[in-house]
């Protein structure tokens, strides 16, 4: 009998739990330990911090779910790492905390054969100073109950817009590093689109502030899309769709400061600057949370797990950004020194950056985070599933499930607006994530027609249609699993 201990119930660890669940007997345990009750579809985030969609429509209880299925779940935070046990305790294990009930406080070892890390990020709100949700006038869509406070902030700016109030609106990116442009991206052309449905357009100007070298950057250097019979640059296409919404945009700033109503920056040519606005939306940088990790001896092995998020199977040696290959990221996401231990999603670390670091002047880095969000979460937490399950009925470890974000294909789908005949969508579909250059060196490293952009109506009945299938698929009705990832 093993045991699969999964940290985290987002994209990543759910899929894992779930795929794990279906595939092995009852006599295997597969357990969830997560700080979160409820389970989220992130991407419906922008249409709850527009008023579009109730929060509750979102996500829904794991512990129901998890005790039908089979799966133990403790509502519970990862404290610390004990890969080879400990002097009492000989199997590996996760020193966990509860975090609600009756055992909030209390501290247990979790033993487990197999570990899957999925916890995700730390929102790191505090990097930035004053960027907190709710306050200084800033919002964030990073989750429900912040997606929610988010529409409470513009619903209110909305009626002091109808009432005659001229404001500034500023979304983008909330930390020179930050990465999840899309996001930002996406929430930016939902707000357009609903001051216009409440004719205030008129009222406001809207500004986006990012710390990309060129729009359309998305933490992925930008790429060359197919967009009908054309070819075209995604910072070309996104212009277009700015120009067309006469959305103003401030590149290459690290915003570091926030007070309230005013967003401070540097640029890339070493200038600190202040925008103010009436309500902002800017997505934090992420980080990882901070685990330490001890050996039988209680020895401090954390460098051999964690470097920020958690290492695994990449090329994490030190070179110039020119010298990085596509070979240098992870195919497994397995712990080199520890081969029962695996990190997909966003909680590996990554080996290098995809857009090109830039410094400012003065020496601050300005510039976007590799992001792996999405579809790469779900495709990865699969594959290391399927490892596992072949390694446990095989008893002996088999990784023949493989996929690098080099090989790997991800879609973006930016609605704007919401319902079957007033909604649009920007798509944007990209192959692979990770550049390759030796593969596709006249096309930026990916591939024309897998990498292509389009606008239009059918964009957004894609990404409605996206929502209630994921939420269907997470809640693990009839067929789920026919659902790709």
């Amino acid at each position: 009998m093993s045991k699969i201990v999964i940290l985290g119930a987002g994209i990543s660890g759910h899929v894992a739990a779930t795929h794990l669940r279906r595939k092995l007997s009852k006599k295997h345990e597969v357990v969830v330990v997560s700080p979160n009750s409820n389970y989220q579809w992130i991407p419906s985030n922008i249409w709850v911090g527009i008023g579009r969609m109730k929060s509750e429509k979102i996500l829904f209880p794991l512990a129901p779910l998890y005790k039908k299925k089979g799966i133990e779940f403790k509502q519970a935070k990862a404290i610390s790492f004990f890969p080879e046990g400990d002097k009492t305790e000989q199997k590996p294990y996760v020193l966990s905390e509860y975090v609600t009930g009756e055992n909030k406080g209390k501290q247990e070892k979790v033993t487990y054969d197999y570990l899957i890390n999925a916890t995700g990020p730390k929102l790191n709100f505090e990097a930035t100073e004053g960027l907190i949700p709710g306050k200084n006038k800033a919002y964030s869509v990073c989750t429900y109950t912040h997606a929610d406070h988010a529409w409470q902030g513009l619903s209110a700016l909305i009626e002091q817009m109808k009432a005659g109030k001229k404001a500034k609106i500023l979304i983008g990116t909330g930390h020179a590093k930050s990465t999840c442009q899309g996001a930002a991206f996406e929430y930016i052309l939902n707000v357009e689109q609903e001051l216009r449905k409440h004719k205030v357009r008129d009222m406001a100007e809207v500004t986006w502030i990012s710390n990309e070298y060129q729009l359309g950057d998305f933490g992925m250097d930008g790429m060359l899309l197919s967009y009908g019979s054309l070819s075209m640059k995604s910072h070309e296409m996104i212009e277009m769709i700015f120009e067309d919404r006469d959305i103003k945009w401030i590149l290459g700033a690290g915003v570091n400061k926030i007070e309230d109503g005013v967003a401070h920056y540097e640029n890339l040519e070493g200038e600190y600057k202040t925008e103010d606005y009436d309500f902002a939306m800017l997505i934090p940088s992420f980080s990882g949370h901070g685990f330490k990790a001890y050996d039988k001896n209680e020895n401090d092995i954390t460098e051999k797990l964690f470097r920020g998020f958690m290492v695994v199977d990449a090329d994490y040696t030190p070179k110039p950004y020119e010298k990085w290959s596509v070979k240098d990221w992870p195919e497994t996401y397995q712990n080199p020194s520890y081969k029962n231990i695996f990190a997909p999603g966003i909680a590996f670390a990554p080996p290098h950056a995809i857009s090109k670091p830039r410094k400012s002047k003065n020496g601050t880095d300005i510039s976007p985070a590799p992001p792996r969000t999405g579809m790469p979460s779900g495709i990865t937490a699969k594959l290391v599933a399927d490892n596992i399950i072949d390694s446990i009925k095989s008893g002996k470890e088999s990784l023949n499930h493989k996929g690098s974000l080099g090989n790997m294909g991800a879609a973006c789908i930016a609605s704007a607006g919401f319902g079957m005949t007033t909604g649009s969508g920007v798509s944007i579909t990209t192959y692979p994530i990770v550049p390759d250059y030796e593969k596709y060196p006249k096309t930026q490293g990916r591939q024309l027609g897998k990498t292509f952009g389009e606008i239009g109506l059918a964009g957004h009945w894609l990404k409605l249609a996206l929502h209630y299938a994921f939420i269907y698929k997470a809640k693990m009705k009839p067929f789920w699993w026919l659902i790709p990832e």
